[in-house]
């Protein structure tokens, strides 16, 4: 590769499955140290220029249920043999495993199972969690009309190490194209909301307003009193969060100027 695309290398597993599922390309300036594969995973040293180095192990699990275990186990090795409660780590990929049942589409899936509490006690063990993310619950469709299903499949797994390296780190699921499988784009400077479209946050001293029950029973009851659906609740929480930014902005904004 390096010499039809000068600057650009890869990795793959195909010494661990002959189908070589697992490819990873890479460009300068980024360095990669390869550190270890197998037939479900490669994992690497990533460094980016004047950045923390971290740990990354890129997935591709098994449609079979024994195989996933020995994943599970192998990212259990992985933690230990590698000391990876000191260092940043980012494992992503298909894990061909849901967590939850909330991350199946289908009402009849509303339990958990042994495959989930595998998954669930693996995540506990080595200390890995979802990577804040947007986009889409279901990374996974089956792309049958008739009987649709969707699932969270792909996910960026993080510890708390990388969290403290990059505080703004996110995981971004695109649409997905010609793929059942939603791509996921990992941004280590995700740039947070700023002042203007920041998130709106309840202020206690709000309550305290005289006007303040009646913004409050006033934005409720203007989405009509037969709304009971999610869909109806959060509309009515919109216009509530609306109402309750101008009771701030008009009562509480520029505090110290009305001081002086």
């Amino acid at each position: 590769m390096a010499k039809l695309y000068p600057g650009w290398n890869f990795v793959s597993n195909h010494l661990s499955d002959e189908d070589g599922r697992i490819i990873l390309i890479w460009k300068h300036p980024l360095k990669v140290q390869f550190v270890n594969q197998s037939s479900q995973s490669i994992t690497c040293i990533l460094q980016l220029p004047n950045s923390v180095p971290f740990y990354y192990t890129a997935v591709y699990a098994s449609n079979l249920t024994a195989d996933r275990s020995d994943l599970w186990t192998e990212l259990l090795c992985l933690h230990d043999s590698l000391d990876l409660q000191n260092y940043c780590w980012i494992v992503g990929g298909d894990f061909n495993q849901i967590l939850t049942p909330s991350e199946h589409s289908s009402p009849t899936v509303n339990a958990q199972d042994l495959q989930m509490y595998q998954f669930q006690d693996c995540l506990l063990q080595t200390g890995l969690f979802d990577l804040r993310y947007n986009g889409p619950c279901h990374t996974w469709k089956n792309s049958q009309p008739d009987m649709p299903i969707a699932k969270k499949l792909d996910r960026l797994l993080t510890n708390c190490n990388t969290i403290l390296a990059y505080p703004h780190a996110t995981a971004i699921f695109l649409p997905p194209d010609i793929s059942d499988h939603t791509p996921c784009l990992l941004d280590l400077a995700f740039q947070l909301p700023k002042a203007g479209t920041q998130p709106f946050k309840f202020q206690n001293y709000l309550t305290k307003h005289p006007e303040f029950t009646m913004v409050i029973h006033d934005a409720w009851s203007r989405a009509g009193s037969n709304c009971w659906t999610l869909t109806q609740l959060c509309w009515k929480l919109k216009l509530i969060k609306i109402d309750l930014k101008l009771l701030n902005r008009d009562n509480f904004s520029k505090i110290q100027e009305s001081v002086k």
